[in-house]
């Protein structure tokens, strides 16, 4: 028996689709604004700066050749695939988890359309302290990574569940 979408973490899947399009517009307007390798500082820390990433984060396996295209893509497909399962299954009121889901499958298909279309990932949030400059990269990895913090911090302080500390108090 199948529930209904609205009762399921799918109904969060609103959030995956703003940070997909958010990204895709976002990188359609620095490659339509400057030429690679560009860069317009903002303030003096952040600067915009167009660059290509044929690896992943922060240019792993990025000089191996094309076939970390495929590999990373693959990955994409499958976290996003896991993630919409999970969604699936939990309660639509476990907003945090479903909102940290959702933000992490709208950034990995908004880097999986840029392999995909463009065969790298186009990156351009450049944060930097004097020279040291944090590698570049763009809003899908900001939603990525901000979703796996929310992940690991609702581990560590949500309540744990009522069944298993039932079961742990009997035993």
């Amino acid at each position: 028996m199948s529930k209904p979408i609205s009762s399921t973490g799918l109904r969060w899947l609103w959030l995956a689709l703003i940070v997909l399009v958010l990204d895709l517009g976002s990188k359609q307007w620095v490659m339509a604004h400057f030429y690679l390798g560009e860069s317009v500082p903002l303030v003096p820390f952040f600067n915009l700066t167009y660059a290509h990433n044929p690896g992943a984060a922060f240019s792993f396996l990025a000089d191996k050749g094309g076939w970390q295209r495929w590999f990373f893509a693959a990955i994409a497909l499958v976290i996003s695939v896991v993630l919409i399962v999970l969604m699936y299954r939990s309660s639509a009121k476990q907003r945090l988890v479903n909102a940290a889901y959702a933000l992490i499958i709208g950034g990995a298909l908004g880097n999986l359309f840029d392999r995909m279309v463009h065969g790298v990932v186009i990156d351009f949030i450049d944060f930097y302290v004097n020279n040291w400059h944090w590698p570049v990269f763009n809003l899908a990895d900001t939603a990525i990574c901000i979703g796996a913090v929310i992940i690991v911090l609702e581990g560590f302080f949500a309540p744990p569940d009522k069944d298993k500390t039932a079961v742990r108090n009997k035993g």
